[in-house]
């Protein structure tokens, strides 16, 4: 954010007046978690002293001041230095200029002498345009693609508006407002006028697209720290407070996601892959591109562009349920914890052994209050980092081919997109792993895994939770059981985590059939997939990586049986043709 951005100042504080209203969080961690927002947000740099605005009437070299650049969109001396003159306080220099693409004119002063125009930094309340259908958020997050494949070192991105005062003849003077102008905040030293210029006509086209023709481009040097985009988390063991509910917005496989303008379809990503240093997820075609946009193969340009987020809307509505849901089930539990205390606390006092034994527990397991605090952090994280869409963006399409059913010579269902992810979202990345979660204990998980009491069990439960596949079980193995169920039946067992059912436990059946078929284990345990879960991934108990879910048959909440495209077929015949160089296996996070 850059300084002095009022509008958003205020959005940020409406943000967070609206979770202390949702969610009743009148605690001590939400209090301190507004005082530091707001210290941060309104810390600003400090002004240049009068010795440096006394050397913008030295010689005009690199030696004074710092380098102004000489290229042929290159600012004037004093330009660059004075035009922003008063931004930041009275008789402060304000941010160097380094391009813009406003017509007004700057009139340099004579001298230190004279009197020196003063600008204003105005937010912009309205725009008849940008103000529909959430149009700036798209303009900006695109704005900020077009910046980073330009590999312009930016810090912030904002739309404000600029006031002056102008001379006239009559010595009255007149005020002057700018057009709304793009703000671009770059690295000291690290933008010329020449690269600047070509990023703006780039955003000028991009403008032009959505029929904006009133709005300027300007850029500035900043080192103040901006409220970047929330990174993805690491996944987390069984004993951390958030185990419940974070696992959305960890970097372990299953995210839940969505395109960006079909935020009603919520599919899952399956699995990562490295090209170079780039990293790719793949998901089903059918989540990200609707049926009414025909079936057309799809690769990546510019006037395409393709966004996939993480959760839809209603997903995020979820997740901040889920947390809210947890927080009022732990204070049910403190509260009848700290009753039991009191009694407890008599007992023993008494001379009651039992009692002060049980008073020991009970006062340990009071300690879930941190867990709540946490919690209530979270939520409030949550509600203020993620709910703009915008922050929610990990990455684009760049490969999608068309649908195909019974794709010869294999008789496999082809359903597939790619999507070019966002690394500075995935600094926490841990490769293909599945968090096996906290919903089953890891005694019953294996039992589920191998039911009988006399089978061999080759499936070892991770201590970190996280499962990770190392090889691809061939398409003949699907069909070739490895197990049998209490019935005696020849069975393979199979795992899951996708959006809407978490891992379970299944038996890949219809060993005929020309898809990878997955029939229930038991009754008792509900569909092995639902609405949401196309894109997951499906492995084995040996970590075999086994097929891509596609779809399934029964009611349309849930499947009778699921189907899933072969990994074997999908990796080696699909994908790795597409994309030479790929890779599977990670052995380090990312670079």
């Amino acid at each position: 954010m850059s300084d002095g951005n009022t509008s958003e100042f205020l959005y940020v504080l409406l943000v967070f007046l609206s979770v202390n209203w949702d969610a009743h969080v009148h605690s001590e961690a939400f209090d301190r978690e507004c005082d530091a927002q707001s210290k941060r947000l309104s810390t600003s740099s400090s002004g240049s002293n009068s010795s440096e605005h006394l050397k913008l009437w030295d010689h005009d070299d690199a030696s004074s001041l710092t380098f102004v650049d000489s290229t042929s969109h290159g600012v004037p001396k004093l330009e660059a230095y004075l035009y922003y003159f008063g931004i930041r306080g009275r008789r402060q220099l304000g941010p160097k200029l380094i391009y813009r693409t406003s017509t007004d004119v700057f009139t340099p002063p004579s001298g230190p002498a004279q009197n020196l125009r003063m600008m204003q930094l105005l937010p912009v309340y309205e725009h008849a345009k940008l103000g529909e259908n959430n149009l700036w958020a798209t303009i900006r997050h695109e704005t900020v693609g077009i910046l980073d494949r330009l590999q312009i070192q930016l810090t912030s991105v904002d739309l404000v508006r600029f006031r002056w005062k102008e001379e006239t003849e009559d010595g009255r003077g007149k005020t002057a407002t700018s057009r709304t102008t793009i703000w671009i905040g770059v690295l000291p030293d690290s933008t010329t006028g020449d690269a600047a210029f070509d990023s703006s006509e780039d955003i000028l086209q991009l403008l032009k697209k959505h029929d904006i023709s009133d709005v300027d481009v300007a850029y500035h040097e900043s080192t103040a720290q901006h409220l970047t985009d929330p990174v993805l988390y690491a996944p987390v063991d069984d004993l951390h407070p958030l185990k419940d509910v974070i696992d959305w917005v960890t970097t372990a496989l299953s995210l839940p996601i969505a395109g960006l303008k079909t935020l009603h379809m919520q599919g899952t990503l399956g699995f990562y892959f490295k090209v170079g240093e780039d990293l790719y997820g793949v998901a089903a075609r059918d989540v990200l591109f609707p049926a009414e946009q025909g079936n057309f193969p799809y690769i990546y340009q510019r006037s395409t562009f393709k966004n996939v987020v993480l959760m839809g809307n209603r997903a995020f509505d979820d997740l901040l349920t889920s947390i809210k849901a947890h927080i009022g089930t732990l204070n049910n539990t403190v509260s009848i914890l700290e009753k039991r205390v009191a009694s407890y606390t008599i007992g023993a006092q008494a001379g009651n052994q039992q009692a002060a034994r049980n008073l020991a527990t009970t006062q340990a397991d009071v300690g879930k209050k941190e867990t709540i605090e946490v919690l209530r952090k979270f939520f409030v994280t949550m509600k203020r980092d993620w709910a703009e869409v915008n922050n929610r963006v990990i990455g684009h399409v760049v490969w999608a081919p068309p649908i195909t059913g019974l794709t010869s010579p294999y008789n496999y269902t082809q359903d597939v997109c790619v999507i070019k992810l966002d690394k500075k979202k995935f600094l926490n990345f841990k490769g293909n792993v599945i968090d096996l979660g906290p919903e089953i204990e890891p005694g019953k998980f294996m039992s589920l895994m191998y039911p009988r009491y006399d089978a061999q069990s080759s499936f070892d439960y991770p201590e970190n939770r996280l499962y990770e596949p190392v090889s691809i079980l061939s398409a003949a193995s699907i069909k070739e059981p490895d197990n049998q169920d209490l019935e005696g039946d020849p069975v393979r067992f199979v795992i899951k985590r996708g959006h809407t059912t978490a891992h379970i436990h299944r038996i890949l059946g219809s060993f005929d059939s020309v898809e990878t078929a997955v029939h229930a284990y038991n009754n008792d345990s509900g569909p092995f997939s639902r609405g949401g879960d196309s894109g997951s991934l499906i492995v084995g108990p040996k970590r075999e990586f086994i097929a891509l879910l596609t779809g399934g048959t029964g009611p349309t909440d849930s499947a009778d049986i699921t189907f899933g495209t072969s990994m074997e077929w999908l990796w080696n015949d699909v994908i790795k043709p597409e994309f030479p160089g790929a890779v599977l296996y990670f052995d380090t996070p990312l670079d």
